[in-house]
């Protein structure tokens, strides 16, 4: 078969190389061992931090810089992107409210809030836009946005003159032993006893919008509304949202399916890939394009958890780019080795297949 075009669409191996570097080795292994092939580089984000600079890969945009009240409400300079014809505008929640803008020894999300994501809205909708897509992800509250909700309101914002597409990427309900307290709450800096106090308050904030007959009880077990600290659900149930996995929202962004109509194979891979690679992480989001296309995929991520062989049914090739390299970790962390690894591991699986 002669090879037409391989697409190289890579997260970032996190702590060593950018996903640009991966896809740069990739490109470089596959030109090696197949010249005649056109190689197409897609560097790509799983949707949660990062999701912004990521869709500025693929999209012309103008940055929006200014200032809103940070997760302990104290001013904190904050930025978006907004496109070109001004009508739509790409947001992460972490750039208002996210954990690293409180110091370790502050960090209490029965104090945090989400109010700057409502001012971040409100300035966009202020400025005519007409569409928010909303990065989920690395939050330091649990608020259910009610922060959000807050800032909306005190600036009298048209929010019905917007619709909300949410990159949500984890599955959880707002409240209970999965919710947004207990499994992301320590993690922002809750004690093992504020835990139930979160969650009750969780409790609470759905059974009054339930009690104004803004949502069913339903909705606080829809996958997601437990994300950033309950902001899902806010999104849900005031701003009809549509909750979507991040990994999509930027592969329709990129054109991947058309992409895919051109190509013979696709190489993905991240640092690490194990169980929880399946549980909607950027591969797998990948594979599941490739499948619907009909395009085989390959799994090459510099560590390999596989034991149950779950990734191996998923993907025609699962391989460690490190597998043959006895140096210890750290260095095979260095960017340089870690780049140099993945070329020379995509150039051997190429001459290995048969083509």
């Amino acid at each position: 078969m002669k090879v037409r075009s391989i697409i190289a669409a890579f997260d970032s191996f996190k702590g060593c190389i950018t996903a640009e570097q991966a896809c740069r080795a990739a490109a470089e292994g596959i030109h090696d061992a197949l010249p005649s092939a056109k190689t197409v580089q897609l560097p790509l984000s799983d949707g949660g931090e990062g999701l912004v600079s990521c869709i500025k890969r693929f999209l012309p945009m103008k940055d929006i810089a200014l200032k809103v009240h940070g997760p302990l409400m104290e001013w904190v300079d904050c930025s978006y992107a907004l496109s070109m014809d001004g009508r739509t505008a790409y947001m992460e929640m972490a750039a208002a409210s996210g954990l690293p803008l409180v110091p370790e020894d502050r960090r209490n999300p029965l104090l945090t809030t989400t109010y700057g994501v409502g001012e971040m809205i409100a300035d966009a909708i202020g400025r005519g836009c007409e569409r928010i897509v909303m990065g989920l992800g690395g939050s330091a509250t649990c608020d259910a946005g009610e922060g959000m909700l807050k800032a909306l309101r005190d600036l009298d914002c048209r929010t019905e003159l917007c619709s909300f597409l949410v990159a949500c990427d984890v599955n959880n309900p707002l409240y209970g032993e999965n919710g947004a307290a207990y499994v992301f709450g320590p993690q922002k800096g809750a004690s093992p006893e504020q835990l139930p106090f979160l969650d009750r308050r969780l409790r609470d904030f759905a059974a009054m919008t339930e009690g104004e007959g803004i949502a069913s009880k339903e909705l606080a077990h829809h996958p997601g509304a437990g994300a950033a600290g309950g902001l899902g659900y806010a999104f849900l149930a005031y701003l009809d949202a549509e909750l979507r996995p991040g990994i999509d929202i930027l592969l329709d962004i990129a054109d991947f399916d058309g992409l895919l109509r051109d190509a013979d194979l696709v190489i993905t891979g991240e640092g690490k890939s194990d169980a929880q690679t399946l549980m909607g992480k950027l591969p797998f989001g990948v594979q599941q394009r490739c499948r619907r296309a009909g395009v085989p995929v390959w799994l090459l991520s510099g560590a390999i958890d596989d034991a149950a062989q779950e990734l191996q049914r998923h993907f025609s090739l699962v391989r460690s780019i490190n597998e043959n390299d006895p140096r210890p970790l750290p260095e095979l962390l260095q960017p340089e080795r870690a780049m140099e690894n993945l070329k020379r591991t995509v150039s051997n699986c190429l001459n290995e297949y048969s083509w």
